[in-house]
């Protein structure tokens, strides 16, 4: 297989673990230890490169959100789904059914509560595609790993920021990727606008923002909808930005993050919660048990952080107010501007007062498309998945573990954008104090270059 230049980042807590880890190497410096973070472990994997998989052995654990994956990993070459796991036994046979569709081998069946850990620890598997609810994110990533292999995690990657350090800790010391599956990173617009970046388009980026508001009220209210109501009770329990890497993510790889820039402190705050006790008033009744509970999630929080280099970014999240999905996605440099949301649209220096014009916006859009994106982006919107970003995101994991190359996204991306959590809810339960955001990467970040465009002419599936 021919090798190419990477785009690309690693990931991922403490324990016992089997010997896979002389097959990888970052080739990152000792680290130069910030304040506040914590002792490392075993050795950094920024770049973390591993011995290439020809064929990568997959199983899929929670077949909810799994069951696409299964669909778009069968349709890449080098994969084989050896193990499928869901406590439903209808997921199961749905997810077998697409396998047998697809005509690719038939995968051995888990569906007991605690089936994950037999998954993790058998012995002819590569990668775990974790897909469960947000509470087995970090226990399955962390057996997963301590057992040998490459571990994948829905988003966020974890709710804590002990479990953010464990994630890190697991992936420096078993030396394997841990990669949190952001697939708004590859999303057209967002590709673009990287490429963008990269090339000086819009100067120096010291502001952006990125969102995720999405109405769930009835998706949460749903008794048949998110596994036993995990994130109605989620609301009820916490505060802050349970959610915020849809948004974060594209904009922290463009300004980028943990690779020359780090995230230095940020403060949070909320409106108060109107939304799920409005919907449940109106469906069950006033005096049904869902409309007296309690929620503690604001409807609207907003999270500004600001990075040692003096740029700040502007996270919103909202899933209980009537409004249109909105990512926002806006980019503010020096040179020029963008924003996706409710339209794609760009405006540059001389002229910046304005938007560029639909036929000079399609003429840069065509000039700056991604090659990523380019490649292999008319097949992923074939085969589907939000649009065609989750094939571009799988495919483009398969493809990197194949060839030994660093992922796009790293554990250390991971904890970073997924540490917001918990941070926001300290902020916002303190009268909107700062909170200081941890270096996960142990002063890796200083030496980082930030996450290039990928040379995808000499790439061949």
């Amino acid at each position: 297989m021919k090798k190419t230049l990477y785009g690309g980042l690693a990931l991922g807590v403490t324990g016992s673990y089997s010997g896979m880890a002389q097959n990888c190497s970052s080739g990152t410096k000792p680290e130069n230890t910030s304040a506040g973070t914590r002792p490392r472990k075993g050795k950094p994997v920024m770049g973390l490169r591993c011995t290439p998989i020809p064929e990568v052995r997959i199983a899929v654990i929670g077949l909810g959100r799994g069951g696409g994956a299964v669909e778009r990993l069968s349709q890449i070459e080098g994969t084989r789904i050896v193990a499928l796991c869901d406590l439903r036994s209808d997921r199961i046979a749905n997810s077998r059914e697409r396998l047998k569709k697809l005509g690719r081998p038939e995968a051995a069946t888990y569906t007991g509560e605690e089936d994950w850990k037999k998954v993790c620890e058998r012995d002819d598997i590569d990668l775990i595609y974790n897909a469960t609810p947000w509470h087995l994110h970090v226990p399955v990533a962390l057996h997963a790993m301590k057992h040998g292999k490459h571990a994948v995690v829905e988003v966020p990657a974890a709710l804590t920021l002990d479990d953010c350090w464990a994630l890190v800790d697991t992936a420096e010391e078993t030396q394997r990727h841990c990669m949190m599956l952001e697939n708004c990173c590859y999303d057209f617009f967002e590709l673009a606008t990287l490429n963008m970046a990269r090339k000086g388009l819009f100067g120096e980026i010291y502001h952006g923002e990125g969102a995720y508001i999405h109405d769930l009220r009835s998706s949460k209210h749903n008794k048949n909808g998110y596994y036993k109501m995990w994130r109605l009770e989620h609301s009820k329990l916490h505060s802050g930005d349970p959610y915020p890497t849809h948004g974060l993510g594209p904009v922290a790889q463009i300004m980028g993050i943990n690779r020359g820039d780090r995230f230095d402190y940020l403060t949070s705050m909320s409106t108060n919660q109107y939304g799920l006790t409005l919907y449940a008033e109106n469906k069950f009744g006033k005096d049904s048990p869902e409309a007296k509970a309690t929620y503690r999630l604001g409807d609207i929080n907003n999270t500004l952080i600001r990075t040692v280099n003096g740029h700040t970014l502007l996270v919103v999240h909202d899933t209980t107010s009537p409004r249109p999905y909105d990512r926002i996605h806006k980019i503010s440099g020096t040179k020029g501007f963008a924003v996706k949301y409710p339209e794609e649209k760009i405006a540059l220096d001389p002229h910046a007062h304005e938007f560029l014009k639909p036929e000079e916006f399609k003429a840069i859009m065509a000039q700056y498309g991604h090659p990523l994106s380019k490649y292999i982006g008319e097949k992923a919107k074939a085969v589907g998945g939000h649009g065609g970003m989750d094939y571009i995101m799988d495919w483009r994991l398969i493809y990197c573990l194949r060839n030994g190359l660093p992922l796009d996204q790293d554990v250390y991306d991971a904890a970073t954008w997924s540490c917001i959590t918990e941070l926001s809810e300290r902020s916002l339960e303190n009268r909107s104090n700062s909170v200081d955001v941890p270096d996960f990467t142990r002063g890796a970040w200083q030496d980082a270059k930030p996450w290039p465009v990928i040379d995808m002419e000499t790439v061949f599936c």
